[in-house]
């Protein structure tokens, strides 16, 4: 395992390109991090592909996860990367810059406290909000409502990960922005309060 700056955490054979973390955030062997930022506390397990997306903090990606999964044109003649990729196959014909471009503007989103499980793939553009919970090997092409549970191909609303109201509070509350010392002061409460006596403890 190596360390990048300061608590990142890379284990072996990770490939990055043009990527930010934040503090405390630890990247799983083989994944691919390219054009992305990672917030503080996130992490991802073995194999995750993510390219062109911002993570927000504490956000739990499990293994073989894909985020911002990248595209193909489909309004030309041919799908097929040689297009976009000419210069892998002929001297002189130069890459589509602009179809790269393109590409990297199109950005996932995942907030906060979420969890996307095994094998789950995030859409370009799509926004994965606060809380939220994707099933393993779920198909989001779609936003996902903040404290929600989706799963399936494609996926869809399961069940909500809080009631309503408590949601609201938890959003409000925004604990995920607190010091790593408040964190750990509150460390038994995150562990044994429910979140209703949480919120109740701490204002939210």
């Amino acid at each position: 395992m190596a360390r990048l700056g300061k608590d990142v955490f890379l284990h072996t054979d990770v490939e990055v390109t043009e990527t930010t973390f934040g503090r405390y955030v630890e990247v799983g062997k083989g994944s691919r991090i390219a054009y992305a930022t990672l917030g503080d506390y996130s992490y991802c397990d073995r194999y995750a592909d993510i390219a062109n997306a911002t993570v927000g903090k504490f956000s739990n990606i499990a293994s073989f996860v894909r985020i911002g999964a990248t595209d193909h044109p489909l309004h030309t003649a041919s799908c097929h990367h040689f297009l976009y990729r000419s210069d892998d196959y002929w001297d002189g014909a130069g890459r589509d810059e602009a179809f790269f471009a393109h590409r990297r503007s199109r950005r996932a989103t995942v907030g906060h406290d979420t969890w996307l499980g095994h094998g789950a793939m995030i859409k370009p553009e799509v926004i994965v909000g606060d809380g939220a919970v994707v099933a393993a090997g779920a198909v989001v092409t779609r936003d996902v409502a903040p404290y929600t549970i989706v799963a399936g191909t494609p996926a869809v609303h399961l069940r909500d990960r809080q009631p309503e109201g408590i949601a609201a509070r938890l959003l409000a509350l925004a604990w995920w922005d607190w010091p790593h010392d408040r964190l750990r002061s509150a460390l038994d409460d995150f562990r044994n309060l429910t979140a209703e006596a949480f919120l109740e403890k701490y204002g939210g």
